[in-house]
């Protein structure tokens, strides 16, 4: 087991570790590793994963984008550093039309970056800011990281959208509270001289209101039995067809088409990665690895926060080399039976698994969107990274906040589903 162990390792850092994983040890068929990527898809589960990256590009081919970014300035234009506000606002907002961290940090870097240098903002400090605010989308339901997550570790993905929306609008608070003090620091002014009316506010809202109520329907959908959370995929999807076509009109035939010729490239890579997971999966179950772990683990300590910590620092580390999406499809059924065995709700340990993972996005020396944010903004990725530092505390801060609190994740999902 240890060599099969230490062999996952050097792969994994490699990129490739689950089929020459499963080679390592003679006692499965090499046939087991076709089987379980075959298998590893037919998860009906799975389906919400594709239907739910369709629905974010839609929703922003749509034009439901482009009116949030005005809701976003309506709200917070008057607050020092507004434009950083308003991606803290716009990610916020993202989280129930879109899902995908990766995706809303590029989507604000375009869209807010150039006014961000037009108006005297440090490109490293924009990007930062564009880059970890985009963990809001991540935690606001439909998120992706809740549904492999869920999926893969057999936990309610109901009650994982749900449980995510008070922790979402809890990192939004401690964002929006970093900007106004860094803002203020540096001196970067409000765009607008006043705060909004209320008649401004009111129609700013209305303007936007198919997009803001999209995430109530669906967690209502869900919860009543309307649908399935893989049949709420291919409403978000249906959902925003209609309102890009029937309700914005901005959406053509050609539109579609080419959002979905984009949709088929982020499913391919996706699916593969999730094959592939398949073989390690099996593998780890068939080496006894996840009873390993929780042994050495809670041979450390009974304590659950002592045991969320360590486990935090784990997949920290991880995140800095590792995707975020292999690092929930790989780890979450090692950690499943470790944190079950010390009474921690799957649920709870969900909610601080993607948010800690998916900040792998915005962490050197491999974070995608790091990179991407600061080739968008024209600066070194070390200056993101410089700039990022108060957010990177603040982050840890809340992720601390939820460990040691439950019931902040906890109160939702039980309100809702009992």
């Amino acid at each position: 087991m240890v060599l099969l162990v230490a062999v996952f390792l050097f792969l994994l850092f490699m990129g490739m570790p689950g089929l020459f994983t499963i080679k390592i040890n003679p006692d499965i068929p090499v046939v087991v590793s076709v089987q379980r990527i075959v298998a590893q898809t037919q998860n009906f589960t799975i389906l919400a994963i594709p239907l739910f990256i369709f629905a974010g590009n839609l929703m922003n081919s749509s034009g439901i984008t482009s009116r949030l970014v005005g809701l976003s300035r309506v709200l917070v234009g008057h607050l020092p550093g507004s434009l950083a506000q308003v991606s803290v606002i716009m990610s916020t907002l993202m989280g129930g039309v879109s899902g995908s961290a990766n995706a809303d940090a590029v989507m604000e870097s375009r869209i807010l970056g150039p006014d961000m240098i037009k108006q005297g903002y440090a490109r490293g400090y924009g990007a930062a800011v564009n880059g970890l605010t985009s963990l809001i989308t991540c935690t606001i339901p439909p998120s992706m990281g809740f549904v492999i997550y869920g999926s893969v570790g057999e936990v309610s993905i109901g009650r994982l959208f749900v449980g995510g929306v008070i922790p979402g609008l809890l990192m939004m608070v401690f964002f929006m509270t970093t900007v106004h003090i860094t803002s203020k620091r540096r001196g970067y002014m409000p765009m607008s001289p006043r705060p909004p009316k209320f008649g401004e506010v009111v129609r700013a809202v209305w303007q936007n209101m198919w997009a803001l109520i999209f995430p109530f329907i669906l967690i209502a959908g869900i919860r009543f039995g309307v649908f399935t959370p893989s049949e709420s995929g291919a409403f978000a999807a249906g959902y925003a067809v209609f309102v890009g076509m029937a309700v914005y009109k901005e959406m053509t035939l050609k539109t579609l088409w080419e959002t979905a010729r984009q949709t088929l490239a982020d499913v391919g890579v996706l699916m593969l990665i999730l094959g592939l997971s398949g073989t390690f999966g099996y593998a780890i179950v068939f080496g006894r690895i996840p009873q390993t772990i929780a042994e050495a683990l809670l041979g450390l300590t009974s304590n659950q926060h002592v045991l969320l910590i360590l486990i935090i620092v784990i997949l920290v580390i991880a995140g800095m080399f590792i995707e975020t999406g292999v690092i929930a499809l790989l780890m979450t059924p090692v950690f499943i039976p470790v944190i079950t065995r010390l009474g921690i709700d799957p649920v709870h340990f969900g909610v601080v698994m993607m948010t800690t993972v998916t900040a792998g996005i915005m962490t050197p020396p491999v974070g995608v969107a790091l990179y991407s944010t600061s080739e968008i903004m024209g600066c070194a990725p070390e200056e993101t990274v410089r700039e990022a530092m108060p957010f990177y505390i603040m982050l840890l801060i809340l992720i601390g906040v939820l460990v040691f609190f439950p019931q902040i994740v906890l109160f939702l999902p039980n309100a809702v589903f009992g």
